[in-house]
């Protein structure tokens, strides 16, 4: 039986300042995220950030917790399950997270408990950005050396491109696209810093390419699009143009309707939720516009699931 591994960044394990500030400090105490002498990254942290940041964060989460809890990890545990019975007994499926709970070494702990005799890893980040798809291919690497075993291992590639990815945006987008009609449709993906700036090209490279073939596959080429880059922390320069700046740049050049594709996360979570879907929307009546409305993320969408499944048994 071989084994497949989905891994997702993490979330708090509740919309509280105490959680939150757990899981910021294991977040941002990753080198790959934040890339600075340890020192100094130390200082940030511990003087700038967990003093301030988690009661903050903390009410966002707060606006978009559900009865099942976390909207990253409900989605996430729903889409191992599906996958797994579209994979049936051949393979076993678990889910980790980089950062939080299921940790990397318990999903893969789980996995060798089933009696895999290779793993299949999966990083949930279809552009690939070491602050993300990197981290968790050199954490899934640690953990198995602390756990001593030796198995193979392949890395699913990069899935920006991949045609069952792109017909599941465009699947879910349609209909909203269809009912809304908007003046300006927004291709909002994380963003990277700037300064890292050969492999923030590669990143602007492979978003680019996504939202292009989003487009094809919606056949609305002539509509006005265009990529923008959310979810910067002050004070580093990060890659532009931001989705907030350009939002309010369209606002002054009489654009009214705006539809926003969050490509970046497949699964439904703060960044798409509370950053687009609350705050850039609340951003956006405030400032003159007549709507703004947030396609969901895949989720466990049919056609992404069976993408998904292509992916790691092909």
């Amino acid at each position: 039986m071989k084994g497949v591994l989905l891994v997702n960044l993490g979330t708090p394990e509740a919309p509280t300042p105490r959680a939150v500030r757990r899981f910021l400090r294991e977040f941002l105490s990753d080198p790959a995220v934040i890339d600075i002498h340890p020192f100094l990254r130390s200082l940030v942290l511990n003087l700038f950030i967990l003093p301030f940041r988690p009661r903050r964060v903390a009410h966002q989460y707060g606006r978009i917790w559900t009865p099942e809890g976390s909207p990253l990890l409900v989605h996430s545990r729903a889409l191992q399950s599906v996958v797994q019975g579209d994979l049936e007994n051949s393979y076993a499926v678990e889910i980790g997270m980089r950062y939080g709970q299921p940790s990397i070494s318990d999903a893969i702990k789980g996995l060798l408990a089933r009696g895999v005799s290779e793993i299949r890893l999966l990083p949930l980040f279809p552009q690939h950005a070491e602050a993300s798809r990197g981290s968790v291919i050199t954490e899934f690497g640690r953990s198995l050396t602390l756990l001593d075993e030796s198995i193979p291992v392949r890395v699913i590639s990069p899935f920006f491109d991949h045609p069952g990815y792109i017909k599941a945006i465009a699947e879910i987008g349609r209909p909203i696209l269809l009912h809304t009609r908007p003046d300006t449709i927004l291709f909002s993906f994380h963003g990277l810093p700037e300064r890292r700036s050969q492999k923030a090209d590669a990143y602007r490279d492979q978003c680019c390419t996504t939202a292009r073939l989003i487009i094809k596959e919606l056949q609305v080429e002539n509509s006005d699009w265009t990529v923008t880059y959310q979810s910067r922390m002050r004070p580093m320069r990060w890659i532009t143009p931001y989705t907030d700046h350009y939002l309010l740049d369209c606002l002054k050049r009489g654009k009214r309707r705006f539809l926003v594709f969050s490509p970046a996360f497949v699964a439904d979570c703060l960044e798409t939720l509370e950053e687009i879907g609350v705050r850039l929307r609340d951003f956006a009546l405030a400032n003159g516009a007549e709507s703004l409305d947030l396609v969901p993320s895949l989720n466990s969408h049919p056609t992404w699931v069976k993408a998904v499944a292509e992916m790691v048994s092909t």
